[in-house]
């Protein structure tokens, strides 16, 4: 017998704005022989755009997976909405880049491998030798050197995104990977790659943005997480958190809260997107967090 977990779907959905949508997709799920699970909805009353996000499960004599596609495009055609549907035990394919920090790649691994993180791991890339890794298990998953310098990130480029498409991967998390991407490998990323960085920007540009925080006595650290796009770090935001600090803290203590908040708020960005929890919106994100 079918599981419910190998019979529910995730379906989410960008469009205009427009009377009767929610009732049109309720009512084709009804049709399809499907019952709602869990739906979200929210309204861009600046863009007039309308979001949604819909948890469902195919009864027993449901239509099939393919009946119910093809009813969906059938609606985005009529509605001018950009919709993706997947099977909700479907796993998406992630490549983790990293350079000499690795404490976020050692928690997402940690949290995949207990099963918080439904994933499947495609590859490990890193400019730096397996040997900077200090601190992260990889066990058998798959490794790659690629060192980048000036005369060869064009190369370097090449390469990884040939690493992309031969591993079919569909999310690039830039588990702290100290590289600028450049414009082009940006573009072909759109949607399907996400940073991690401190969030004193645009303030404390450069190297140890902790010990200038530092030095000018800031009170609030934090993090954010978003897509890349061309415009380093200015990508649509996913997630953030903050920690609040003293005159007490050095340096190192700022480093250290860094670590922890760089990791959780990257795992849970990771989360959203491969739960298909995020809708992009323009420069910004729709996030149905639950």
């Amino acid at each position: 017998m079918t599981t419910d977990a190998a019979r529910s779907m995730v379906l989410t959905l960008s469009c205009p704005d427009q009377p009767g949508i929610v009732s049109a997709v309720s009512g084709l799920l009804h049709q399809a022989g499907c019952n709602i699970l869990d739906a979200q909805q929210f309204e861009d009353i600046e863009t007039g755009c309308f979001f949604m996000r819909v948890v469902f499960l195919r009864l027993e004599r449901a239509k099939s997976e393919e009946e119910i596609a093809s009813a969906v495009e059938e609606l985005a055609s009529r509605v001018a909405m950009n919709c993706v549907l997947r099977p909700s035990a479907t796993r998406k394919r992630v490549m983790l880049l990293v350079s000499k920090f690795d404490h976020c790649l050692t928690d997402l691994l940690y949290r995949w491998r207990i099963g918080e993180l439904p994933m499947e791991v495609t590859a490990v890339v890193s400019n730096h030798t397996r040997d900077h890794l200090v601190s992260t298990y990889l066990g058998e998953l798959p490794f790659y050197h690629l060192p980048v310098s000036k005369e060869t990130k064009v190369e370097q480029e090449a390469r990884l995104w040939s690493l992309v498409r031969e591993t079919k991967t569909d999310l690039v998390v830039l588990a702290r990977y100290m590289q600028i991407l450049s414009t082009d490998f940006s573009s072909k990323l759109a949607g399907r790659c996400i940073n991690i960085h401190h969030s004193f920007l645009p303030g404390f540009k450069g190297a140890k943005p902790y010990h200038q925080a530092h030095e000018r006595g800031v009170k609030v650290i934090g993090a954010t997480a978003h897509y890349v796009t061309s415009d380093l770090d200015e990508g649509p935001i996913i997630e953030q958190d903050i920690e609040r600090i003293s005159h007490r803290d050095t340096p190192d203590d700022l480093v250290r809260k860094g670590r922890d908040i760089e990791r959780r708020v990257l795992a849970r960005a990771v989360h959203y997107h491969l739960d298909d929890r995020v809708i992009l919106n323009g420069k910004k994100t729709v996030v149905f967090t639950g």
